[in-house]
């Protein structure tokens, strides 16, 4: 059944990509470095048929869009093929570009259990992250993430992230695993390619949250601070 955390790759005329896709029973949240996609998806004898809106959510001055398009709905089909569900499709507002996106199931049996939130606890929801070191350090991040009920789930064009949250009284804290799900090479060095621990703290209100992080990579100790801002609530 199609249901948990995904990482995504799609190909077309202008090249390649990669993000990360949590999908339950009906619904469809991602996302990658610089656009989330949020949908549904039905399936019928093995077919299944999904539509969803890709939204932009990052401007960052050194981020290049692959597409000239903010906000566009997408439909694709897709088929089982072993572990893998492929799929092709487009948007009317991007004439003669096809796509063909292939999604590969995550494992995230090793994250940690959800945390406990308060009834006035940060709204569940779909979230874009954006990411800026401290200490004088050079680099960010930009991507998405999933909260729900004291779990995360996110992850952008190459890493995904697993982990788990407490919230009450417009404070959270948690913690998550940083992987990555599909090798950088160079082109996003924050954490060197190392599964990563990181422990963050910080406040919420209704249109998103900050923190402050710390993240151990090797024998490094890295801070940063994450803003969070909600894109669309959900019910999962």
């Amino acid at each position: 059944m199609l249901q948990g955390l995904y990482k995504f790759r799609f190909t077309t005329q202008r090249g390649t990509g990669c993000g990360v896709m949590f999908i339950t029973a009906d619904r469809l949240y991602g996302g990658d470095t610089g656009y989330s996609f949020v949908g549904s998806y039905t399936e019928t004898d093995g077919v299944i048929a999904a539509e969803f809106r890709m939204s932009r959510h990052y401007y960052g001055p050194k981020y290049v869009p692959m597409f000239d398009v903010d906000d566009v709905a997408m439909t694709f089909t897709g088929t089982y093929r072993g572990d893998e569900v492929h799929f092709e499709g487009g948007s009317a507002a991007l004439p003669g570009v096809r796509f063909t996106t292939v999604l590969t199931a995550i494992n995230d049996i090793d994250a940690p259990p959800p945390g406990i939130v308060g009834p006035d606890g940060i709204s569940n929801g779909l979230y874009s992250i954006h990411i800026r070191m401290l200490d004088g350090v050079d680099g960010g991040n930009s991507g998405v993430m999933m909260l729900h009920d004291g779990r995360i789930r996110g992850g952008d064009a190459f890493f995904d992230y697993i982990g788990a949250y407490t919230s009450a009284n417009g404070k959270w804290k948690g913690e998550l695993v940083n992987r990555e799900h599909t090798p950088a090479k160079g082109e996003r060095p924050l954490f060197g390619g190392h599964e990563v621990g990181i422990g963050f703290s910080g406040t919420y209100h209704d249109d998103g949250a900050e923190a402050e992080a710390t993240a151990l990579a090797g024998k490094r100790s890295i801070r940063f601070k994450a803003d969070l801002r909600k894109l669309v609530g959900a019910d999962v």
